[in-house]
């Protein structure tokens, strides 16, 4: 049985493939995306229990495919979404809140399980 859907949306492939390994043993169904148009598309279609989105990536980057699933009345206003970047950027983290992003990390100073613990806390699971 599913804990549920986990969308990653992430350019850099070594983290995104650790990432799928990580929540696939703990027993999440993994979807992923290398670029924030196809993110977009596939969590309006698909509508993921959380998504795991960085910011800078090709095509459409991750602020602006934020903005865009924001705006889907339907699944995107509401979807539960953490942030994943090496950006320190005060003025991102302040826009992504605003946009009711409120878990924000920095890849070089998280350890994967300290997502898989975000995500499962987000989602009501211990």
């Amino acid at each position: 049985m599913s804990l549920g859907k986990v969308l990653v949306v992430e350019d850099e492939r070594s983290l995104s493939e650790a990432l799928v390994r990580k929540f696939t043993h703990e027993g999440f169904d993994v979807m992923v995306e290398n670029n924030g148009e196809d993110g977009l598309s596939t969590a309006l279609r698909e509508k993921p229990d959380i998504i795991l989105l960085d910011l800078k990536m090709p095509k459409l980057d991750g602020m602006t495919a934020l903005q865009h699933l924001r705006k889907d009345t339907l699944y995107g206003k509401d979807a539960k979404v953490i942030i994943l970047t090496n950006s320190y950027d005060v003025d991102k983290i302040g826009e992504a809140t605003n946009l009711g992003v409120f878990d924000y990390f920095i890849k070089s100073d998280s350890p994967i399980s300290e997502i898989v613990t975000k995500v499962k806390d987000r989602l009501g699971l211990k």
